[in-house]
C-alpha cells in the first residue's frame, strides 16, 4: 500500500512539474511572438526609412546631374569667350 501511495505522489509531482514546464514554455512562446512582432514592426519602419532615403538619393543625383550639365555649358561658354576675346598680337 505504501508503494502505491509513493507511486501516486511521484506521478502527482511529475504532473505538476510537467504543468510548470508547459506554462513556462507558453510564456516563452508568448515572449518570442511579441519579440517577433516588435522586430517585424522595426523592419517595416526601416524599410520605409530606406525608401525615403533612396528617394532622396534619386533627387540629389538628379540635382547633381543638372548641376554638371550647367557646369559643362558654362565651361563651353567660357571657352568660347576666351577664343573670341583673345588680344590682338602686335
Amino acid at each position: 500500500m505504501d508503494a502505491i501511495k509513493k507511486k501516486m505522489q511521484m506521478l502527482k509531482l511529475d504532473k505538476e512539474n510537467a504543468i510548470d514546464r508547459a506554462e513556462q514554455a507558453e510564456a516563452d512562446k508568448k515572449q518570442a511572438e511579441d519579440r517577433c512582432k516588435q522586430l517585424e514592426e522595426e523592419q517595416q519602419a526601416l524599410q520605409k526609412k530606406l525608401k525615403g532615403t533612396e528617394d532622396e538619393v534619386d533627387k540629389y543625383s538628379e540635382s547633381v546631374k543638372e548641376a554638371q550639365e550647367k557646369l559643362e555649358q558654362a565651361e563651353k561658354k567660357a571657352a568660347d569667350v576666351r577664343t573670341h576675346c583673345q588680344p590682338l598680337s602686335p
